[in-house]
């Protein structure tokens, strides 16, 4: 009985998940269009972001069956050498951008952790993960190293969850406050005490560019304004001396200016279908909240900045939902589950 009790619990697959990921991307995608009709909105970035979370859930899904540890550890290693080649403010990548690369890249390879057998091997990697994330300290991104350093304690406090539920929903609230707290700032409706130490650590440029948002938001609460052109509304923006300064640096502002409040809850929807596809997971419990917590970090991050608005950090988040929620190599019975095993030959006789 206690070894019955001890043994893992194996989840079956269900396509369920994949539906709602394919309904959620798709009113995205078609939400975006009608935002853009009859303007002089661009939705290529749009569709061009949703693009990039398919491709690379399918293609988490696809190497993380065949291959779990080897594919985790190359995604890790390509997070790693991307953050480091690209350079910080290059090409319009501000700072939410450059940290996400490596929050990915410490949850890609605290994933692989999870999935190696060898307790060598498991060691190694979440060395690897301290690496990267002291990496990003080295190359100027404290907010990587931050982000990094807590994905990797929330991977090792995974070690003794045995139901992924009550995480799953912890980390769905933590975003919702950040969402929320983003939100109240712009609105200028927090308590002077909470908003000003708030302000100041953000920036004054920063919390005006989120003003605009809301501001752009309420004159069209339905269908926004159109995607890509807060640049051409926001007074801030105008008076910037940045060039590539042409975003409210938030996503769910974002959303809401270029799409009104059904974009904001339609990007709300795609992170909730990413947290249920990992409720859903045929992986281990520690393994889902590894890939749950580093989501929910890039999810941190594409509020307080443009982390988002590059394809390499959402085809990022969709790999690691991918291998996530990849079905292990081991866990499929076959076509001949529950078909007992022939009988052995009898022994012959002289």
């Amino acid at each position: 009985m206690a070894s019955s009790a001890a043994r893992p619990v194996v989840r079956k697959h269900s396509s369920a998940p994949d539906i709602v990921g394919s309904a959620v991307l798709g009113c995205c995608a078609a939400w975006a269009l009608v935002c853009a009709a009859g303007r002089t909105a661009r939705p290529e970035g749009v569709l061009l972001a949703v693009l990039a979370v398919a491709a690379g859930y399918a293609s988490g899904r696809i190497a993380g069956s065949l291959l779990p540890v080897a594919s985790a550890t190359a995604a890790a290693l390509a997070g790693l050498g991307l953050a480091c080649t690209v350079p910080d403010g290059a090409g319009g990548h501000d700072g939410a951008a450059h940290a996400a690369l490596f929050t990915l890249a410490v949850g890609a390879a605290c994933g692989a952790a999870w999935a190696a057998r060898s307790a060598v091997l498991r060691l190694a990697l979440r060395l690897l993960a301290v690496a990267i994330a002291a990496t990003a300290l080295v190359a100027g991104s404290p907010a990587g190293c931050a982000a990094g350093a807590l994905v990797l304690l929330c991977s090792l406090a995974a070690a003794r969850a045995r139901r992924r539920l009550p995480g799953l929903a912890g980390l769905a609230l933590v975003a919702a406050v950040a969402v929320g707290g983003c939100w109240a700032i712009a609105e200028d409706t927090l308590p002077d005490r909470l908003s000003a130490p708030l302000r100041d650590r953000l920036g004054e440029h920063r919390v005006r560019l989120w003003q605009d948002a809301v501001r752009i938001a309420g004159h069209g609460p339905l269908r926004g304004a159109g995607p890509d052109r807060f640049g051409e509304l926001s007074p801030t923006v105008q008076r910037s001396v940045t060039a590539s300064d042409d975003t409210p640096s938030s996503a769910p502002l974002q959303q809401a200016a270029g799409q009104g409040l059904p974009g904001a809850a339609l990007l709300g929807a795609a992170f909730g279908w990413l947290l249920y596809a990992l409720w859903r997971s045929p992986r281990r419990t520690p393994a889902v909240l590894t890939a749950a917590a580093t989501l929910t970090a890039l999810a941190v991050e594409s509020v307080l900045g443009n982390a988002l608005s590059f394809p390499e950090v959402t085809a990022g988040a969709g790999l690691i939902a991918g291998l996530a929620t990849a079905r292990l190599p081991d866990a499929d019975p076959g076509p001949f589950a529950g078909v007992p095993p022939p009988l052995d030959p009898l022994p012959a006789t002289r």
